[in-house]
């Protein structure tokens, strides 16, 4: 698996998380508003998992209207790799099961 940065984007800030691989988280979940210097952090965030994980991570994040845009805008002008996930797909991916249930 790829290293990962999960961002949960809300209005004007977003939360994140990141994966070097499958359940390996890579440091403490923060958060960065989505200003100059907010999106900057994050940046320097993303180029400290590049290092780590020796590949580029890519980036998903669900669409939220409008509030994702700055973020969107940001990664397009840096060429990073991004997933921008349609919300009821991935709600209907959540409740949705690989296994059956054995009853």
């Amino acid at each position: 698996m790829d290293p990962v940065i999960g961002l949960d984007v809300a209005k004007g800030e977003s939360q994140v998380q990141a994966f070097l691989a499958r359940k390996q988280p890579f440091g403490k979940t923060f958060k960065f508003k989505h200003d100059t210097n907010g999106l900057r952090d994050f940046y320097v965030f993303y180029k400290e998992i590049k290092l780590n994980a020796e590949a580029d991570p890519v980036v998903i994040f669900e669409s939220t209207g409008h509030y994702h845009e700055p973020v969107l805008q940001y990664l397009e002008e840096r060429r990073i790799t991004y997933y921008l996930v349609n919300p009821v797909i991935s709600y209907e991916t959540k409740k949705s099961s690989l296994r059956k249930v054995k009853s």
